[in-house]
């Protein structure tokens, strides 16, 4: 029986993209995780054993995505200068933006197929790429998903050796109509906002256009991808 997973399946792209793969009826089952859910669809990025019992649960999927993703709560919010930088809260955006997804990563990529085409792909950010950084700024995002960026890669290579046809990426939703950009919509470029349900849409045909070359690298909605350095050429 084939099966997919959504985690973060409580947000707005999360909920999208479950919906979308239920509605499309490729996958026997489609399981969705969250932190806010409670019983067998619960799954904490914070609380590693959350994350086990979670694994547990789905058989053998061909498809997992994290959709999960943190850039403000509360009172705190991306740091414009250094003078707000503030180790607590560096720490979290570190804990869900990078180390969740890798131990997501250390838990469900065990579970899926040794042989075939799979995909476990994760929502990172263009923000994250180093070279693509001209305004500075929003320093705990910008480097957590930097490490996610580099974590996609590392997990990669180990897992080609596992399943050689498999596929670890990292997937930029551009600026998706959610909570979490809601305080930032007014810079974004005319035409350029998506709703969650659009996004889902364009991260799934990403999904399905990719290769096992791909592995290992970030792609943006439209499916081109974006290099850790604009004057690097991808391997």
């Amino acid at each position: 029986m084939s099966s997919a997973v959504v985690i973060g399946a409580s947000g707005g792209i999360g909920k999208a993209l479950e919906e979308a793969l239920r509605d499309e009826g490729t996958f026997d089952a489609v399981h969705g995780f969250s932190r806010s859910a409670g019983g067998d669809r619960h799954l904490d990025l914070e609380d590693e054993a959350s994350i086990v019992a979670a694994a547990t649960k789905v058989g053998s999927p061909t498809l997992v995505i994290v959709a999960t993703g943190l850039l403000h709560a509360g009172d705190k919010g991306p740091e414009k200068a250094m003078r707000d930088l503030d180790p607590a809260w560096m720490a979290r955006n570190f804990a869900i933006n990078a180390i969740g997804p890798a131990l997501v990563a250390k838990h469900f990529l065990p579970t899926m197929p040794k042989a075939g085409r799979i995909v476990f792909a994760v929502l990172s950010a263009r923000v994250g790429s180093i070279g693509d950084n001209k305004l500075g700024g929003w320093y705990g995002y910008r480097a957590s998903k930097a490490a996610l960026n580099q974590l996609v890669r590392t997990i990669a290579i180990e897992d080609k050796r596992r399943n050689s046809s498999g596929i670890v990426v990292g997937l930029h939703p551009g600026t998706v109509d959610t909570g979490l950009s809601q305080p930032f919509q007014s810079n974004v470029t005319p035409g350029t906002l998506f709703k969650p349900d659009r996004a889902a849409v364009q991260l799934l045909d990403v999904i399905d256009g990719l290769r096992a070359p791909d592995s290992g690298k970030l792609f943006a909605w439209d499916g081109v991808e974006i290099t850790p350095d604009p004057g690097l050429r991808p391997p």
